[in-house]
């Protein structure tokens, strides 16, 4: 059956209930299908899920990835679901995108003001918070066997040939909001990326049955 909904913050599920999976191209679609694959076959198997979202710098594209994906998993109350994110290099989780999450609802903070920031990012008052910062791929706060890496990003895809301890790599690109910094749409295309993560992430895991 499919899983009930979980508890998020009110502004969060109401933005969730406003997506439109329908959208989704069906090349976008054949392209998720591996994800859906990977997360049902643990679900069945009743194995811990573990998803490392992987870009360029951890800055962005994989940051918010790591988000809505975990944030979509509680929603649809699918358990046992962990997420993360990294980079071929460290850089700093960049402002935007901790606005652009919270006008969708996320409750944010910032727990050290240093060139790359931690970040207390809640999607639900009871859930344990994400804490964004940015990092390699293979750093200790990320897991080191028995994952999915999800390449967000053809430079990321390009550059690392090999993800020690994967069990799974997928492909799941999307355009890099980064082109619009400092210009007048920059507020606008960080918008559209999340939307974009966002429903894309709400139809992967509103498609697992428990």
């Amino acid at each position: 059956m499919i899983a009930s909904k979980g508890i998020v913050y009110k502004e969060i599920g109401c933005f969730i209930e406003g997506l439109n999976p329908e959208i989704i191209s069906e090349e976008r679609k054949v392209m998720l299908e591996p994800l859906v694959h990977f997360i049902q076959t643990k679900v069945r198997n009743k194995q811990e899920i573990r998803i490392n979202f992987i870009c360029t710098h951890n800055s962005r594209r994989s940051h918010l990835s790591q988000i809505w994906a975990q944030t979509m998993a509680s929603y649809f109350n699918i358990k046992n679901v962990f997420c993360y994110s990294g980079g071929t290099e460290a850089t700093a989780l960049f402002p935007m995108v901790a606005e652009t999450l919270k006008n969708s609802g996320f409750h944010i903070n910032m727990l050290s003001k240093i060139d790359n920031p931690v970040y207390s990012i809640k999607y639900s008052a009871n859930e344990h918070p994400i804490i964004g910062f940015s990092k390699a791929f293979d750093y200790d706060f990320n897991p080191t066997s028995e994952f999915a890496a999800i390449m967000t990003c053809s430079q990321a895809d390009r550059g690392c040939p090999f993800i020690a301890g994967a069990e799974k790599r997928i492909p799941i690109m999307f355009e890099d909001p980064k082109v619009f910094d400092n210009t007048p749409h920059q507020a606008g295309k960080y918008a559209e990326t999340s939307l974009q993560i966002a429903t894309e992430m709400c139809y992967v895991f509103s498609r697992i049955y428990s």
